[in-house]
């Protein structure tokens, strides 16, 4: 049985080249960042890293480059979700192979089901995976919400042990209440706005895409209210990076072409974003450098980057 994830976990960015290919340096460079600001865990290939604009021999290669550039420092989890869950199951015991621990699934989504074809969809999965499930409930991206009831109707399935929680706050609590007491199963918020009062209530961990941009200041958060209790700290600290937070979802949710914009402008790959999907704009990357200096950041403009003063 596979043991519930906690901490803050990075949904990870994928680097391409200009052609669009996957930039396999860029990518364990940016490992490595994450890794080195104690990151708790890794996800690869999800939502950010534009997996639903890639082949299936692509996402493969995606989730071995993670596991093995991650070198066993931090665990992994992958995105593993598809249409089917026989697609899904056959990505995750592949990612199982690579070393993953769990695997991030969305419901099924378009011709949308019922909720008993979503429950026999998770129970399939679980129980002919290797590695632990973790829920994805996403309505803002799928249309599809899944009921508290349900979720915790599935978090006693043994090999589903978490949840990533991108529904609204009062959702959150709805399912943190109604799992509190099931062993070996975790609640995780997915959006920055909510990882403050997530924990501070009792949510196990957290996602985000800006924890690609700035991961020492979101584990200090992390610290300040799981390790050291100090709320005060926390709010403070929550403050200064709220004027940053909105940035990453402004031009589209989800998009992860303002985080990649800021880590270019942090001296770290992070490039362009992968068709259909289009760059952002100049005003997104304008506000993002203005947000950066704000946090201490200084611009070095002969060669656009930035580092902290």
């Amino acid at each position: 049985m596979s043991i519930a994830p906690k901490g803050l976990i990075v949904p990870l960015i994928t680097p391409f080249h200009e052609d669009e290919s996957i930039d396999f340096q860029a990518y364990e460079e940016v490992i490595d960042f994450q890794i080195e600001s104690g990151i708790h865990g890794l996800l690869v290939g999800g939502t950010t890293g534009e997996y639903h604009v890639m082949s299936l021999e692509e996402r493969k290669s995606l989730i071995k480059a993670g596991c093995k550039y991650a070198a066993g420092r931090v665990p992994v989890m992958a995105g593993v979700g598809g249409p089917t869950a026989q697609e899904t199951i056959e990505l995750a015991n592949y990612a199982a192979e690579c070393g993953v621990r769990w695997g991030l699934v969305l419901p099924p989504y378009y011709h949308q089901t019922s909720e008993e074809g979503i429950r026999d969809f998770y129970k399939e999965i679980a129980e002919k995976s290797d590695i632990g499930i973790v829920i994805y409930n996403y309505p803002g991206a799928t249309n599809v919400c899944l009921s508290p009831e349900l979720i915790y109707e599935l978090s006693q399935e043994e090999n589903i042990v978490s949840v990533k929680e991108s529904a609204d706050f009062g959702h959150f609590c709805q399912v943190l209440a109604l799992t509190k007491d099931v062993e070996n199963f975790t609640v995780f918020t997915g959006e920055e706005p909510f990882i403050l009062p997530s924990l501070s209530i009792g949510g196990q961990g957290a996602f985000g895409i800006l924890i690609n941009l700035l991961p020492k200041e979101m584990v200090e958060l992390y610290e300040l209210v799981v390790e050291k209790s100090d709320l005060q700290a926390a709010r403070e600290l929550n403050q200064k990076l709220s004027g940053i937070y909105g940035l990453m979802e402004a031009e589209g949710n989800p998009y992860p072409g303002p985080v990649k914009a800021g880590l270019d402008l942090v001296g770290i790959k992070g490039g362009k974003v992968r068709k259909p999907l289009t760059q952002p704009t100049d005003d997104i990357k304008l506000r993002i450098k203005e947000e950066l200096t704000k946090l201490g950041y200084k611009v070095k403009e002969q060669d656009k980057s930035v580092i902290p003063s």
